[in-house]
């Protein structure tokens, strides 16, 4: 694909989102029972673009809040896995094999509470390439940022006129763009050069906490210009109920739709899916489920028992934006429009080959859930298996 192609290509999808309001809450609409808006087309914008193209984005990525975070201690950054996420995202867009951390320039030139200050525009003065394939989206939760002030407060509920949830959202806002500074100023370490998108300031905004508005061009350009948007959970305003917490989670599977990414990564603090609590010593990690054009899914490997029977989840109390259960029916909501999503432990080896798409069908030697279309041809390869 030339370089060329790739610059009209972006603009083009710029000029279509810029010129129009996007709008899409036809699925979550008709779960919710909503007729009037079940027998509206849903389309997707690229199908008024010349030519039909889709963008050249390759993954979307969702760091867990309860992986990059100390989910017990408030405000706390598990800045290992953290430093880890980002060298795997490194290495998953170097186009280069030789691609070492050890060379890596970092573009942070802040100075950090108790390290030295670093600076380095000269390192990259004569850099021509930053040699990275950056056609990547990152979105992450909050963790132990946000999540107590949102739940302490009732933001999630709604009620702006109320002075609790009004002191709520600022200090849940404050709580989680703290985060994405960390986080962005991580990946920023690791030389890729990543922006911070705030979704309130972005212009998202929910009608009865499904996805209303959202100036996806905001995004688009900067994938344009060669840098890594980072979005995150985030409060903001509701139609119905003034105010909500958008999560992540959500977000990943509206710009799934509207982008097509060719896989989407979840990384969080455990292998996958399991049957019940991983914490259960009869616990099963799920390895494959398949979703179908209903939205129904099903477990493809391993062959259980009961095999319709339900996946037991638990949902911290803190949590307000769903956890597990609202991971597991985002990525099947993806999967249904034919994009295979990865569910994986973040800082891993498996993690890795996620992030680098290298598990579509899904070998005996990577531990991990895959949620895929039940036409993908993942499930082929698993003719005949127990």
């Amino acid at each position: 694909m030339t370089r060329g192609w790739n610059e009209r290509f972006w603009k083009n999808t710029l000029y279509h989102l810029k010129t129009r309001h996007l709008r899409d809450l036809r699925d979550h609409r008709e779960a919710m029972g909503d007729e009037e808006q079940k027998n509206k087309p849903a389309t997707s914008p690229f199908e008024r673009i010349p030519g039909g193209h889709k963008p050249l984005l390759r993954c979307i990525v969702k760091l867990g809040g309860a992986a990059i975070t100390c989910k017990n201690e408030l405000e706390s950054i598990n800045e290992e896995i953290l430093e880890s996420v980002c060298v795997q995202l490194r290495e998953a867009m170097s186009k280069s094999a030789n691609s070492s951390s050890g060379n890596v320039v970092s573009m942070d030139w802040s100075k950090r509470l108790g390290k030295p200050l670093i600076s380095a525009p000269e390192e990259f003065r004569n850099c021509r390439s930053l040699d990275l394939d950056s056609n990547f989206i990152v979105v992450h939760g909050a963790g132990s940022f946000g999540h107590f002030q949102a739940s302490s407060s009732g933001v999630h509920k709604g009620g702006l006129h109320l002075p609790l949830v009004k002191a709520g959202f600022v200090a849940t806002r404050i709580s989680v763009t703290s985060l994405n500074l960390e986080i962005v100023r991580a990946l920023a370490r690791e030389g890729i050069p990543s922006v911070g998108m705030p979704p309130f300031a972005c212009g998202w905004s929910t009608h009865g906490r499904n996805v209303a508005s959202a100036d996806v061009s905001h995004v688009v350009s900067t994938l344009h210009s060669g840098f890594v948007p980072v979005l995150h959970g985030d409060a903001v305003v509701d139609d119905l109920q003034d105010c909500t917490i958008l999560s992540g989670d959500v977000i990943i599977r509206h710009l799934s739709q509207l982008l097509m990414p060719n896989y989407v990564v979840f990384l969080t603090d455990v292998l996958g899916v399991y049957d019940r609590p991983p914490t259960d010593p009869h616990a099963i990690l799920l390895r494959k489920i398949a979703v179908d054009e209903d939205g129904n899914w099903m477990i493809v490997k391993p062959k259980l028992q009961h095999e319709k029977m339900g996946v037991e989840i638990t949902v911290a109390a803190h949590d307000t934006t769903g956890g597990m259960k609202t991971k597991i029916s985002e990525a099947a909501m993806i999967a249904k429009l034919g994009i295979d999503v990865y569910i994986t432990k973040a800082g891993t080896p498996h993690s890795l080959r996620a992030l680098k798409g290298e598990v579509d069908d899904a070998p005996d030697d990577w531990l991990g859930t895959v949620i895929c279309s039940s036409k993908n041809r993942i499930l082929q390869n698993t003719d005949g298996q127990g």
